[in-house]
């Protein structure tokens, strides 16, 4: 990765963090919580993942005007979403919206980076945990910094599987979705768990 990109992922992460801060304290709020629906009940937006979008945005085109942006929330109120080789930055601002919507604290801010159209790093930040995940194209993943492993194990029976079924409510996608949790099921797990 050139030192171009390096000072990129910085200021992603930096994004990410200050992100993170605003999610944090949307999800302690007791207040109302404005919430409004995408392609299916299943699939929600907040006032501010768009929010959070905006800042994100807002802040890395201050340091990096030439670059483009494709946004979920941007993308899911009609803007376009074409990826060229320009240098590209990915933003979900809140992974995990059902989750946020919930109060439910498993949710994070996740941005990806491309040049000529391969992925160059991606950051994600789990606000609440105050986790921050950061991979390079080539160079490992890491979180808080130290890289992270895979388990080394091959044993699918000795694995903890952990699943989600999506947002997507068309009746074909479901079904295809559900036949990979009856393959799961089915494997002898001998007290293992999904």
């Amino acid at each position: 990765m050139s030192d171009d990109w390096q000072e990129c992922m910085d200021c992603g992460v930096s994004a990410a963090r200050k992100a993170g801060e605003v999610v944090r304290e949307a999800l302690k709020s007791e207040g109302y919580m404005s919430v409004m629906l995408k392609s299916s009940p299943a699939d929600l937006v907040t006032e501010t993942d768009q929010k959070v979008e905006s800042m994100i945005i807002s802040s890395i085109r201050e340091k990096f005007p030439t670059h483009s942006f494709i946004g979920e929330e941007s993308v899911a109120a009609g803007e376009s979403s074409v990826l060229t080789d320009n240098p590209t930055w990915i933003i979900d601002p809140i992974d995990g919206t059902t989750n946020f919507v919930h109060r439910f604290p498993f949710v994070a801010v996740s941005i990806g980076f491309a040049v000529k159209k391969e992925l160059e790093f991606g950051v994600v930040y789990s606000c609440m945990e105050d986790k921050m995940y950061t991979a390079r194209k080539g160079k490992g993943a890491f979180c808080n910094g130290v890289q992270l492993k895979v388990s080394g194990q091959e044993d699918i029976t000795k694995s903890l599987i952990i699943t989600e079924l999506g947002s997507n409510r068309n009746p074909d996608t479901v079904k295809r979705v559900l036949a990979n949790m009856d393959r799961l099921l089915c494997i002898p797990i001998h007290g293992r768990t999904i």
